[in-house]
């Protein structure tokens, strides 16, 4: 962990000297060409940071945490390496009662695995990748996969309707399709490929040549003949399709693992869309040098997690929340990060997230205001939580709407109320951002809480 500084004269350096600021910043990522040039204000539309760098977030996010570099003295040399046996993700599903722990050597060489079957199945770099998956960790390898290759992913939230994934698959025009036979929500299921089928129908473009489908217990089996895009175990389509479908097991077989792609900073790493509250959903990119420097440095400054250390985020891959802070910025900076299968209450209780909090020794959590407050009312005096170990937790943060007074008040004097040294940050950000806007920003200096308040703005804002 970096030694704190004072958030004022950071936050003061990040406005008056934004370049000396993010260089800073910029040397907790490994380059394959640094960066010497922090800010191009002249590009158009729109400013581009790193613009004479080079990297791979994928290899920022696994290769460098396992190669094996040491001092002479024995003990690990600068950013990289030793974390080869470390966790990287732990997948945990209360749909399913399945639970696998992934070290970073193993989640590298799934990763590099896929990563591999894509590149022989035609995808190149810049081609975009729609992910219409569960929360399962061939999600998070698809995701890896594509920044390994500079494939650029473009993530739906999983059991969006057929109409809102074909407005995303004509905007991005991907050529490949990554999704799994089904989701599980409380109570039910949701089969994805007759959904995909019906938005491969509704959409315009003949972009998608393949679909790539990851089998799961419990759904219906589908057969994938070769070269054939449609089988009775899939709905008749009213068009023909353009697209083969293939089983993601058997795509992998023989496929060389992939080394990291050399790639641009400002190269785009995803796409993902807003809700469409203007009409049509907004499609935003974001690219790989930036996103990768402010994750890692948000992940030090304001949530104060390093290697090692645990993170829970309660959201879905499929928005920006589980981008930054479930997959890419946990594993930047070496920690570990939890993949959750389940809801906030029903699956089975209200005390669901708090074994997860016990269980794996979480040290920081992010959830939503609305799963604090389902909690609240199906546990109001918080029985199930104080049954669960929450010593190890020192921060509990709070996105998604504002976290209202009596929420925060119920979060720390009945749910936290053994735990007085633990803070309940709430903090504001979007889609369009990434990453936080205003924020207490716990690993620079922990400020007083107002409750009802985002704190203060985060440096660069």
């Amino acid at each position: 962990m970096n030694a704190k500084q004072e958030y004022r004269p950071a936050y003061q350096l990040s406005l008056v000297d934004p370049s000396e600021f993010w260089r800073t910043a910029a040397e907790s990522i490994s380059w394959d060409v640094p960066p010497t040039q922090i800010l191009d204000t002249a590009a158009r539309p729109t400013a581009r940071w790193f613009p004479d760098a080079r990297l791979n977030t994928s290899y920022n996010a696994l290769d460098r945490h396992v190669r094996e570099i040491t001092t002479p003295d024995g003990s690990f040399e600068g950013q990289e390496g030793g974390r080869a046996q470390q966790p990287a993700l732990i997948y945990d599903s209360a749909m399913t009662g399945s639970r696998r722990i992934y070290t970073y050597r193993e989640l590298l060489d799934e990763v590099a695995r896929f990563a591999g079957s894509m590149l022989r199945l035609g995808v190149k770099t810049g081609d975009r990748v729609v992910i219409y998956m569960p929360m399962i960790p061939e999600a998070v390898v698809a995701m890896l996969a594509c920044a390994r290759i500079g494939a650029v992913h473009s993530v739906v939230f999983g059991g969006f309707a057929a109409h809102e994934l074909a407005a995303r698959i004509d905007d991005a025009e991907p050529v490949l399709i990554i999704t799994a036979s089904g989701g599980l929500e409380p109570g039910r299921r949701i089969e994805y490929p007759p959904i995909v089928l019906a938005a491969l129908d509704l959409a315009l473009t003949t972009a998608p040549r393949t679909v790539l489908v990851k089998q799961r217990e419990g759904f219906p089996t589908i057969r994938f003949p070769a070269e054939q895009a449609a089988t009775d175990s899939l709905p008749a389509s009213s068009e023909t399709v353009a697209a083969r479908w293939l089983d993601w097991d058997e795509a992998q077989i023989g496929a060389e693992p992939a080394e990291p792609v050399s790639l641009a900073a400002t190269d785009p790493l995803y796409i993902l869309y807003t809700s469409g509250t203007t009409g049509k959903p907004k499609g935003v990119v974001r690219d790989n040098g930036g996103h990768a420097v402010a994750m890692a440095w948000s992940m030090r400054n304001i949530y104060e997690l390093g290697p090692g250390q645990t993170m829970l985020t309660t959201s879905d891959i499929g928005w920006v929340v589980g981008h930054s802070y479930i997959v890419y910025a946990p594993l930047l900076v070496g920690a570990t990060t939890i993949l959750f299968e389940g809801k906030p209450i029903g699956t089975p209780d209200a005390g669901t997230f708090w074994r997860l909090v016990d269980e794996y020794k979480v040290d920081v959590m992010f959830t939503a205001p609305t799963a604090l407050r389902a909690i609240r009312r199906a546990d109001p005096e918080a029985a199930l939580a104080h049954q669960h170990d929450l010593s190890r937790l020192r921060a509990l943060f709070c996105a998604g709407e504002r976290l209202d007074p009596a929420t925060y008040e119920w979060t720390v004097d009945t749910l936290l109320a053994d735990r007085p040294d633990c803070p309940v940050v709430d903090h504001w950000w979007q889609t369009e951002t990434g990453w936080p806007i205003c924020a207490n920003p716990l690993g620079l200096q922990q400020l007083p809480i107002k409750p009802g308040s985002a704190s203060v703005p985060v440096p660069g804002y």
